[in-house]
């Protein structure tokens, strides 16, 4: 056997091991009998009961709504911050981009405690806000990340060439920098929008009484005891990430600029 066949046979069992718990909950919560350990029959029952449930539909989306506005708001900083990083000299960049890896390797306990002690230092009321804080704060650094190879790929001599043709600092930034940067912020914003509504860490320290999230939700749920509406819920936040993360690929493997015009 050759290495190339082992290393394929190795990936593949590797890949089985982290999908098959998925496509094993997937599985059982089409199965009527309400137990993970017969298959009974095919059901849409777990299914229905969700899209039954007024508070549930109320934590979706709650979900949404974070996930969508945290992301909004993070590539708005994560852009401006990773232009301005581009700014800056060699050194300069290098440690803020350490600092900015830092928190994206960082584990979510301790940013979730960390911004929980913060909170409860400063008396922020737990709930909405703090969920929605903490979340663009995780966000940033990763859209920073995301936009900040497009920037470094992109050459100083299209920005010279806009000034000659006597472009302002304004549509430098709307007419060349930002259109030649958009693969990379499309990429963070999905990016950033899949790491809020997977986060459950964080999330589990900064929300409050009467406020939650889906991923807070299912490990509520799961504590009561074994249900199937658990595993319809999570078959439905794990192909909504799957889109995500498809749009995100997609989005990376773009290339190419925009023609820049500066005609008024």
């Amino acid at each position: 056997m050759g290495k190339k066949s082992a290393a394929n046979i190795f990936l593949i069992f590797m890949f089985f091991i982290l999908y098959a718990p998925i496509f094993y909950l997937i599985f059982y919560s089409f199965n009527s009998g309400g137990t993970m350990s017969g298959f009974d029959g095919f059901t849409w029952e777990w299914y229905e009961e969700i899209f039954q449930d007024t508070r549930l539909f109320i934590i979706v989306l709650n979900t949404v709504v974070i996930a969508l506005l945290s992301a909004l708001i993070s590539t708005i900083i994560g852009v401006f911050g990773a232009i301005a990083l581009r700014s800056l000299k060699q050194r300069q960049q290098q440690t803020l981009l350490a600092l900015n890896n830092v928190l994206i390797v960082s584990p979510d306990v301790i940013i979730g405690a960390s911004f929980l002690i913060l909170f409860t230092f400063i008396g922020f009321q737990l709930g909405f806000y703090s969920v929605l804080l903490s979340h663009i704060a995780f966000s940033i650094p990763i859209v920073v990340l995301m936009v900040l190879p497009k920037l470094m790929e992109m050459s100083p001599s299209l920005v010279d060439a806009a000034k000659d043709l006597g472009a302002n600092s304004w549509e430098v930034l709307t007419k060349v920098v930002l259109p030649y940067i958009t693969p990379g912020i499309f990429a963070g914003f999905f990016m950033a929008l899949t790491y809020s509504m997977d986060d459950f860490a964080v999330t589990f320290f900064v929300t409050g009484n009467g406020f939650t999230t889906l991923s807070v939700e299912i490990y509520s749920m799961a504590r009561q005891g074994i249900s199937l509406t658990i595993n319809a819920l999570s078959t439905i936040l794990f192909l909504v990430t799957i889109v995500l993360v498809l749009i995100y690929y997609y989005l990376s493997q773009r290339s190419g600029v925009k023609g820049v015009n500066f005609r008024k």
